[in-house]
């Protein structure tokens, strides 16, 4: 699972105004981590993944890179990393099927599969590690998205800044949300936006790829 759709456009839609500390979390391979990296040419970028196999990976993909010395890869769970200072962003791709039937390949079944719980543990840790004002931007199916919005606003602490509905073509649902959750945020801040990825079928919209041209070669 070294580059997807959602990784891709979650590296290139997050924002946030000139942060000086970025963390992704469940980094695969480095794809999202090294999108912030080339967005961001001041920021220092932490990515943890626990699958030792892919962590390894995006610590050589760093390390080859232009932007080595911002970027650093730890093999971990969340749940037991320990940052050395706070965040002003935090981005995540993270695993979003609940209670559905777990893929029959080992690795792309841990990477994609998990429970509430985990995303109860994921928002508690981000409130922790983000300065005041910072923001956990999250990609996930639409009842997913809800959910979580739904124990944001409850446990306290969050608010829902920004919300962008990933769909195919222009007259189809949302298959993704990206949401912003602010830290000790306002509930009046928040925005909506629509992302279309096709003009028509096989082609990709002028909105995608310009957003996707200094990624990608191939626009």
């Amino acid at each position: 699972m070294k580059i997807n759709t959602d990784g891709v456009l979650l590296g290139a839609l997050a924002s946030c105004a000139a942060p000086g500390r970025i963390l992704d979390i469940g980094s695969g391979t480095g794809v999202i981590a090294m999108m912030m990296a080339q967005r961001f040419p001041a920021a220092i970028i932490d990515a943890i993944e626990k699958d030792e196999w892919a962590a390894q990976l995006s610590d050589r993909n760093f390390k080859n890179s232009v932007f080595s010395k911002r970027m650093h890869a730890y093999c971990t769970v969340f749940q037991e990393f320990s940052p050395q200072g706070a965040y002003d962003l935090i981005v995540s791709n993270p695993p979003f099927f609940l209670n559905a039937l777990r893929s029959p390949n080992e690795r792309k079944s841990i990477a994609r599969h998990t429970d509430e719980s985990f995303y109860e543990e994921l928002i508690e840790k981000a409130f922790n590690w983000l300065n005041e004002g910072g923001e956990l931007q999250l990609v996930l199916p639409p009842n997913i998205s809800a959910h979580i919005q739904r124990y944001a606003n409850e446990s306290g602490g969050f608010c829902l800044a920004k919300t962008i509905y990933l769909k195919s073509f222009e007259d189809s649902e949302p298959f993704r949300h990206i949401i912003s959750l602010r830290k000790n945020g306002t509930a009046e801040c928040t925005e909506e936006i629509a992302f279309t990825i096709y003009q028509q079928k096989g082609v990709y919209s002028v909105a995608y790829k310009e957003l996707l041209k200094p990624f990608f070669v191939n626009f």
